[in-house]
């Protein structure tokens, strides 16, 4: 049974969906390259048992850089979780068939993720424009998750081809200008220029400032329309630091008009499929 001293304040409309949460257990293979390894468990069951106690009906599992393109637990969850969906992290060599079996299981988009001292890859080449192209036959979008400067560069190309983009994390993580910065400028223009979405989530990993200012300046840009919010549970690296009732008051704080978080929510649902 959960605690009362743990249960959400029903007086305070909680989110519709958390579209951004990892989920994993100590069986999962780690990449070698990842840059923390979890020695604990954030089960399905135990995302659904958050999301249960705080009044939250759907989420969106979203692929994990420390375990690459190991969609396995993932997948299952999916295959006996109908509240949820998920991102996953691919080849780009993946079959136009494949994405489609994917995408059928409710695997929503391909998560792209490139450290900030890593060389980008040819996105303008063959390989990854047929991607891009089987992407957007399959309704998926790409899910960004890099620091400023690969933003700058990526964003230009990807407003060139036909899917549609989600920028994780304000656009801001890794961005030591904040939203001052070259990363942070052509995300507001993608915005701008239609079929690109940021998602309001990680905010304890941004400091207040610069999360605050995010927030206001991509409001100003992409409306309630555009945005989306997520819990970033299990907080992975931070754990000491945050917690799932921390996130929601995070959102809260950034966006503390109800009609707005519940239009950024209706943004989610209609976005996931949901």
């Amino acid at each position: 049974m959960i605690p009362e001293s743990a249960l959400p304040d029903m007086t305070v409309e909680a989110p519709i969906i958390d579209c951004h949460a990892h989920i994993f257990h100590r069986g999962m293979p780690f990449r070698e390259d990842a840059w923390i390894r979890p020695d604990y468990d954030y089960t399905v069951d135990r995302y659904l048992a958050d999301l249960d106690a705080h009044g939250i009906a759907f989420g969106v599992v979203t692929a994990a850089s420390l375990y690459g393109d190991y969609n396995d637990y993932t997948l299952a969850a999916l295959a006996t979780h109908k509240r949820l969906r998920a991102t996953v992290m691919l080849d780009p060599a993946t079959r136009l068939d494949e994405l489609r079996r994917l995408r059928d299981l409710g695997v929503v988009g391909v998560r792209l993720q490139w450290k900030t001292d890593s060389h980008l890859p040819d996105l303008d080449g063959y390989l990854w424009s047929k991607f891009f192209n089987r992407l957007a036959d399959c309704g998926m979008h790409a899910e960004l998750n890099c620091g400023a400067a690969h933003l700058a560069r990526v964003l230009p190309v990807l407003r060139r081809r036909p899917m549609q983009v989600v920028v994780d994390h304000f656009g801001l993580l890794r961005s030591p200008d904040g939203t001052a910065g070259d990363g942070f400028a052509e995300l507001i223009r993608s915005i701008d220029a239609g079929r690109t979405w940021a998602k309001v989530s990680a905010g304890f990993r941004i400091d207040p400032t610069v999360r605050r200012d995010g927030f206001d300046r991509l409001f100003a840009s992409a409306g309630t329309e555009r945005l989306l919010w997520g819990s970033d549970a299990p907080f992975v690296g931070m754990e000491d630091q945050s917690s799932y009732a921390r996130s929601i008051e995070i959102f809260r704080e950034v966006a503390p008009e109800p009609k707005v978080r519940r239009a950024i929510s209706d943004t989610g649902l209609r976005f996931y499929l949901f």
